[in-house]
């Protein structure tokens, strides 16, 4: 499985992916992996009222991943998701890793299969 933030016709970068590029409207049509990356925490947060299935406190970051260098019109993208432990600061480094069910498939509306449940947590380096 990878951590694919997704880029458009035209070279921009997001995270999640859209139909159509939010900056220019262009289809995404390809995908960059950000596992094996190293990220910066922007800003973080911590819920104490999560969704049923949801380990609490869950605390969520968003992450800023270099794209200096690489050709592609953004220098940057930034991915949301959980942070492995509560001791996380804005400025730390951290790296995608791998989960196993980020939640618990039978909490929820959802029928279990009907969704992926693996996905990645951010782990300070």
């Amino acid at each position: 499985m990878s951590f694919d933030a997704h880029v458009c016709e035209n070279g921009h970068v997001t995270y999640p992916g859209h139909t159509l590029c939010p900056e220019c409207g262009a289809k995404q049509t390809e995908t960059l992996d950000l596992s094996g990356r190293t990220g910066e925490v922007v800003t973080w947060t911590k819920s104490t009222a999560t969704p049923p299935g949801v380990r609490a406190p869950n605390t969520i970051a968003i992450v800023q991943f270099d794209l200096g260098g690489e050709d592609l019109t953004d220098d940057y993208v930034r991915a949301v998701g959980q942070v492995t432990t509560e001791a996380v600061e804005t400025g730390d480094a951290v790296e995608p890793v791998y989960a196993e069910e980020l939640r618990d498939p039978e909490a929820g509306i959802k029928v279990p299969e009907s969704q992926e449940w693996d996905g990645y947590r951010f782990e300070s380096v």
